[in-house]
């Protein structure tokens, strides 16, 4: 019988469309904009200025804080200025331009294809090697990785989870990287390990990649203490909580992190950039985006630099459908949609979807019937539809004390309620509300 988590959890149509779409290396762009904070935490702040010739791998901007990551030039050229450029979020972010001149490489980067299986760092080295490359989580978080590899005082972790699930519909980007890059990503593993001093790792995936799943299989037969895992097709499997419950049988508690029951997960996006940072010394500045829809000409995975506006992406898939109402960017369950395409490709986006009108229209929001399916559907046991009612009349005392803030945003909840209600939405602006509080309180 196939492993997943017990709570909730729902099966919307997968839609895994280019998923035979082999990896293409996306052509340079005259011009990136690179965001300076495209991770969580405290954003980087700027180590050039308008006029300055970089290269690719060059950093310019640098951590601030522990909690914070490097930003390098995905590109070599010219800074064309360091300024406010909106992003996907919609927002104006302080980013750094780059007038494309080339491509030339710092020399300190092997940007040769031989894959390099020995691994001659220590553990120290290795975290140390994530930061200075500004490794983040590729799995959407975008979490610091030397963050995530530097185990509390007080913690320990005795086995490393490698999420290889890809439960987002549409979304192949993770697909492709594990059958064309799977021998790079069983070292990246094997890094992982060796940085977190542990002897197990397990890789999980769900059992409609079957595929990957005996590629990975194959290329790990030989390798003690890394195990493949086929997981049931249910989302959100791939998140953290429920990924560690279907694997280890381990329930992560309320407001607590993986680390408290003695696992760390990495997604298998995060374990190949690991390798090129610690075995190529390569910054983190290029990452394979699923650019997708049913109705674009060429569904495609491609290998884009940072900062490369979006419209090369969906060009380079064919353009624009006439039909085209909506481009989310993440995949259709959590992602947002993007307000145009000049914003550029981050360290974070997994996926670019084109949706036709009769896809994108929302539909007519009624009255909820108290079915309960929203209840039934949340893979975190919490009561959707009175999380919303509570932010609608400002209760977000209580709805903290409902637990609002463990909500992982998966959508499940909107995606099953008969009614249309826009839960997700609701519960989304009372996190923003509560966290807020939370974060006050904290300071007095």
């Amino acid at each position: 019988m196939l492993k997943t988590f017990p709570k909730g959890g729902v099966h919307p149509p997968e839609n895994k469309i280019s998923a035979a779409a082999g990896i293409d290396v996306l052509p340079l762009p005259e011009q990136v904009t690179i965001p300076i904070s495209q991770h969580l935490g405290a954003p980087a702040e700027p180590a050039v200025a308008k006029g300055d010739t970089v290269k690719a791998g060059q950093i310019i901007a640098t951590s601030k804080g522990f909690v914070s990551a490097n930003i390098h030039s995905s590109v070599s050229g010219k800074v064309f200025k360091v300024d406010k450029a909106v992003d996907a979020s919609g927002y104006k972010k302080m980013s750094v331009i780059i007038k494309v001149e080339g491509d030339e490489w710092l020399d300190t980067i092997d940007t040769g294809n031989e894959h390099k299986k020995d691994i001659t760092l220590n553990s120290e080295e290795i975290i140390r090697k994530c930061a200075e490359n500004g490794i983040v989580g590729m799995g959407g978080a975008t979490f610091p990785s030397h963050v995530k590899l530097s185990i509390p005082p007080g913690k320990h972790c005795d086995v490393l989870i490698i999420n290889g699930v890809e439960c987002e519909p549409y979304l192949t980007s993770d697909h492709r990287l594990m059958l064309e890059r799977t021998g790079e990503l069983v070292t990246g593993i094997s890094i992982l390990m060796k940085a977190l001093k542990v002897e197990r790792a397990m890789i999980g995936i769900e059992n409609n990649k079957t595929d990957a799943i005996e590629r990975l299989r194959e290329f790990t037969s030989g390798i003690d203490g890394i195990s493949v895992h086929a997981l049931k097709v249910k989302y959100p499997q791939g998140g953290e909580k429920q990924l560690i419950k279907a694997l280890i049988k381990r329930e992560v508690p309320s407001g607590g992190l993986p680390v408290d029951v003695g696992t760390v997960v990495h997604n298998v996006g995060t374990a190949y950039a690991v390798y090129e940072a610690v075995q190529l010394n390569k910054p983190l500045v290029e990452r394979v985006v699923t650019v997708t829809g049913k109705e674009l000409e060429k569904p495609v995975n491609v290998l884009a630099r940072i900062g490369t506006p979006v419209s090369n992406l969906i060009e380079f898939a064919g353009g624009l459908p006439d039909n085209t109402a909506k481009i989310v960017n993440g995949g259709p369950m959590m992602g947002k949609a993007l307000a145009n395409l000049s914003v550029p490709v981050t360290k974070g986006t997994s996926g670019l979807i084109v949706f036709r009108e009769e896809e994108a229209r929302r539909k007519e929001t009624g009255p909820c019937i108290r079915c309960g399916k929203c209840i039934t559907a949340c893979a975190m046991g919490l009561e959707p539809y009175l999380l919303m009612s509570l932010t609608e009349k400002g209760m977000h005392e209580r709805s903290e004390k409902e637990k609002i803030m463990d909500c992982m945003e998966c959508g499940s909840c909107s995606y099953i309620c008969p009614a249309n209600r826009p839960l997700l939405d609701y519960i989304r602006l009372g996190k923003a509300t509560v966290g807020k509080m939370i974060k006050e309180r904290k300071q007095k």
